[in-house]
């Protein structure tokens, strides 16, 4: 693959030119990810709720909701949330120009029109401020355009993080989307139970932190950027954090250890610049793992495909 067409397949995604829009649509996500996490049975490490990619979008999988079943997909190709049930009957809502309040309202709305009725924790997790969906009547931004190379490039990095994933034969999670903070994740765990997280995360109980790293992990993915570090990156990080970890050797050529984070950082424009994006991904994915697993003594030889 060449640059040019690696530039082609993993567009330009500067946050600063779709921010207001990033934010909206994080906050529709958590609205969407709350119906899931409201309805179907508790998963170790919150893998019950999380979002997965399609071929059009993001989509929840099926819901439970008695005996009937429903998805809520987000289509950033002709940008449509579209609810689907098992028996049959759907519904859509535009995504377009909107206050997070009219997201709330019409999600509400036409999960009711369905018959599927739910109530959920109707604030946002994981932000400074979590102003009610219902009073956020701020308008926002829609830029479609942005959306679906945002969309684009979580397709290319889900892509690649399950290649990664296919060399781990102990417990790993799905490559699943979190909507707290919208970044695209891939865990693997070393099976050894880790010290009581300390917790802390705003607008989060510190039980759901402290179940999601109850055991040690090395974690890797996705995100859209969060100052300090304010733009598309891939990131690595371990917990609980191995003696030596932020020193390690990393080779990939832009990343490096940002202490804000605690986290290995790899700027997406160094990835889709470079010559054969699919390689730098995984020799960051991997190289960051093999610094937490060796620092950390996990058994690798029993837990790698060979």
């Amino acid at each position: 693959m060449t640059s040019i067409d690696s530039r082609a397949d993993w567009p330009e995604l500067p946050l600063a030119g779709w921010i207001e829009t990033r934010d909206a649509l994080l906050l529709w996500l958590q609205i969407v990810g709350k119906v899931r996490l409201t309805l179907t049975p508790p998963v170790n490490h919150s893998w019950n709720c999380t979002f997965y990619l399609t071929a059009r979008g993001i989509t929840t999988s099926p819901i439970p909701h008695g005996t009937r079943a429903f998805t809520i997909d987000f289509d950033f190709l002709d940008h449509r949330l579209i609810i689907t049930t098992t028996d049959g009957r759907r519904r859509e809502i535009p995504l377009e120009a909107q206050s997070v309040a009219a997201f709330y309202s019409r999600v509400m709305e036409e999960l009711a029109h369905l018959e599927l009725p739910v109530r959920i924790v109707a604030k946002p997790n994981e932000q400074p401020v979590a102003i009610p969906f219902a009073k956020d009547d701020k308008p926002r931004p829609y830029d479609a355009d942005a959306v679906n190379r945002f969309w684009r490039a979580l397709s290319q990095a889900d892509r690649v993080l399950k290649k990664f994933r296919a060399g781990f034969i102990g417990k790993c999670s799905p490559v699943h989307l979190f909507w707290g903070a919208m970044d695209l994740a891939v865990t693997r765990f070393s099976g050894r139970t880790a010290p009581v997280h300390p917790g802390g995360i705003p607008n989060l109980p510190d039980r759901v932190t402290r179940e999601a790293y109850s055991h040690e992990v090395s974690s890797c993915g996705f995100w859209s950027g969060t100052a300090p570090v304010d733009y598309a990156a891939f990131y690595a990080y371990a917990y609980a954090q191995p003696a030596g970890f932020a020193e390690a050797r990393v080779r990939t050529e832009g990343a490096f250890y940002n202490t804000d984070f605690g986290e290995f950082i790899l700027p997406y424009d160094r990835v889709r610049e470079s010559s054969s994006p699919d390689d730098t991904v995984l020799e960051f994915l991997q190289s960051t793992y093999v610094a937490a697993a060796d620092l950390a003594k996990w058994d690798r030889a029993a837990l790698e495909r060979r």
